[in-house]
């Protein structure tokens, strides 16, 4: 078989539900493709045969945002009044997504819904809508124009996003109205608003690349170093596990069962 130069990247669609439409705004693959990366749009469907199949192929996965919410019956929570529509296609698949990623120990990265959802796959909890639950709340829903970076985030010290950006603190834009309350297993928090909400997420196990942030790197991944670095260091990691698939895959085979939590 011939030798794969560029690592394929999977991304998961978006679900319009009016029109029935699977779709995905372009700045996803265009900074996977200037980062080096192949990037491979996987449509909705939540069917655990074809995402493993799928999966087969892959040596990253981009779990990006969405115009839905988590489902807070997947954490145990009933809905809030300001609750936005839930797209159980879109919830459903990444799910499935997950848990080829943490069964392969594939690189992943994960941008404001995409983020959310690793945190309630891993047995955490949101928060519904930060404006009505949570008292002094920043504006985390700043508008036009999308790529502004409205507001800054204070870095964990040594975390993957502090080295990323060479600093304690970046100034990150913002577009989310839910947050996460409570950590998932195997998750740590590294970046958090003047306001105290978690703004990036991390695995601190040391044999994968995973790293969850809450702003939208893509937005400005040409024009903001933060973000470009964000994507080279991810295309990097999956650049490896592609070369040391097997033996990856074998070791954290045996480690997924035993997070505790996990859906």
């Amino acid at each position: 078989m011939k030798s794969r130069t560029r690592p394929l990247i999977g991304i998961t669609m978006r679900h319009e539900v009016e029109t029935e439409r699977f779709y995905l705004a372009r700045f996803y693959s265009e900074a996977i493709e200037a980062a080096g990366g192949v990037p491979l749009h996987i449509p909705l469907i939540p069917r655990a045969e074809y995402v493993a199949q799928v999966s087969d192929e892959l040596d990253g996965v981009l779990l990006p945002g969405s115009a839905s919410d988590v489902d807070p019956l997947r954490y145990g929570r009933e809905p809030h009044m300001k609750l936005g529509s839930v797209h159980e296609l879109r919830d459903e698949t990444d799910l499935l997504i997950l848990s080829e990623v943490e069964r392969r120990g594939m690189p992943l990265l994960a941008i404001c819904f995409g983020m959310q959802m690793l945190n309630v796959w891993r047995g955490g909890i949101l928060i519904q809508d930060i404006e009505s639950q949570v008292p002094d709340a920043i504006k985390h829903e700043q508008g036009s124009p999308r790529g502004r970076r409205s507001h800054r985030v204070k870095l964990l010290p040594d975390s993957l996003v502090a080295g990323l950006a060479g600093d304690e603190t970046a100034l990150v834009n913002s577009h989310h109205h839910q947050a996460i309350e409570m950590v998932g297993a195997e998750l740590r928090a590294t970046a958090w608003t003047a306001d105290g909400l978690v703004e990036a997420i991390e695995d601190p196990r040391r044999d994968r690349w995973l790293l969850g942030v809450q702003w939208h790197p893509e937005i400005d991944w040409e024009g903001d170093r933060l973000s470009t670095e964000i994507f080279s260091e991810f295309i990097k990691a999956a650049g490896h596990f592609s070369e040391n698939r097997g033996s990856t895959e074998r070791e954290s085979v045996r480690e997924v069962e035993m997070i505790p939590g996990v859906r």
